[in-house]
């Protein structure tokens, strides 16, 4: 085979999600709506297959037939980062907290949820995933996918103060042959300019260990919500299941001005800051 003299920008791929009716049937071209990420940059997926390369006793050197390869108790990860829209980090915060609308809300005793293969899946508690790709024939689709992190960070000097995001997401299903690709899913809902910014906070809504008003120069906040699998099926784990500690970390930049003059002895007085 001859090099190729084609090859792919990036930018020219797209991300989309959408939510997933029944753990283990993938969201199709005629289900719920597709919505296009804007994104940055898009990883390469992770597969998790498991290879074995041990040689053999009686041989020194490693054999093909002593090669092994197994795509069943493997766990697919995707990463992606870009812009925070309204209609994505809508469906992201939907489907990470279970909370139907806004202010997204996750409960302290909010209960583990497990899916197993032919479970109704209604309110985004699973979606499917398309990196679609410039190239004909070359779309790569995951089904059963869960968000297992997600980073919203922004920076006033940074584009105007857009707020980022970059996600995590894991899948515990096999992918089988041919399903990884898939042709028929086009975009539903395409990237707006329903942006957000740092300047759009009030001032009053800024509270940093119990003092309002802030001025703000960057923040970083990450969601964590683990998925744990289990089991083993011919169509990969048996079970999925939300469990683990609910984690949510911040670190932020502000202006070190009156109202925070107390800052540190409030730190080393509290334990909890926002009292």
């Amino acid at each position: 085979m001859a090099i190729s003299g084609t090859a792919y920008d990036p930018k020219l791929f797209q991300f989309l999600i959408a939510e997933q009716d029944a753990y283990g049937t993938i969201n199709g071209a005629s289900g719920n709506a597709y919505i296009a990420l804007d994104v940055d940059s898009i990883g390469s997926p992770t597969l998790g297959i498991n290879q074995t390369l041990d040689v053999r006793s009686g041989s020194r050197v490693l054999l093909d037939t002593q090669f092994f390869q197994d795509n069943i108790a493997s766990v697919k990860e995707l990463s992606v980062s870009g812009t925070a829209t309204t209609e994505g980090l809508d469906l992201l915060l939907s489907h990470l907290s279970l909370d139907a609308s806004a202010p997204y809300d996750i409960a302290s005793n909010v209960a583990t949820g497990s899916f197993k293969s032919g479970d109704t899946t209604t309110s985004n508690q699973v979606l499917s995933i398309v990196m679609k790709s410039p190239a004909t024939n070359s779309d790569l689709t995951f089904k059963d996918c869960f968000l297992t992190q997600l980073v919203l960070s922004g920076d006033a000097g940074t584009e105007g103060g857009r707020i980022k995001f970059s996600a995590t997401f894991q899948s515990g299903t096999k992918l089988a042959a041919n399903e990884l690709h898939d042709t028929s899913i086009a975009v539903d809902t395409a990237i707006t300019a329903n942006d957000y910014f740092i300047s759009s906070f009030d001032a009053d809504d800024r509270i940093i260990a119990g003092v309002a008003n802030p001025v703000l120069s960057s923040f970083s906040l990450t969601i964590d919500n683990p998925m744990g699998f289990s089991g083993l099926t011919s169509t990969g784990y048996e079970q999925a299941t939300r469990s683990g500690e609910v984690s949510a970390s911040a670190s932020f930049s502000i202006l070190y001005d009156n109202n925070f003059l107390e800052m540190f002895e409030r730190f080393n007085t509290f334990w909890k800051l926002w009292l």
